[in-house]
């Protein structure tokens, strides 16, 4: 039989050309990686104590410091997500004292709000 007859047969509801492309390979293998990848995500989260951020009923607050000194805050809530910088610049305005933050041997930092 001629060649073109064979490649339009079916084997186990797979046509010859479907069966030969290397393509297909690839794809299931960039399949793989993604839920490789997500169970990744979800364990280094998971590692860190900050499995509430995939809660979307919880509030999360995360604050990070850079070696140069900006400091990054992350607030999660359940309808939104914020990040703001901050650096080392003076701000200018006028303002309330809200409370008096202190950073503890442990390198944690505590918030005392004043009382009203």
């Amino acid at each position: 039989m001629p060649r073109s007859r064979l490649s339009g047969r079916r084997r186990g509801g797979v046509g010859l050309k479907e069966a030969d492309d290397p393509m297909l390979a690839v794809i299931n293998l960039i399949d793989i990686f993604l839920v490789f990848i997500v169970a990744v995500l979800i364990s280094l989260l998971s590692a860190m104590g900050l499995g509430d951020l995939l809660d979307g009923q919880s509030t999360v607050t995360v604050v990070t410091e850079s070696p140069g000194g900006e400091m990054t805050i992350i607030s999660k809530t359940p309808n939104s997500l914020e990040a703001t910088r901050i650096t080392r610049t003076e701000a200018e305005g006028r303002g309330v004292r809200l409370g008096v933050a202190y950073r503890l041997e442990d390198g944690s930092m505590v918030y005392l709000p004043d009382g009203e």
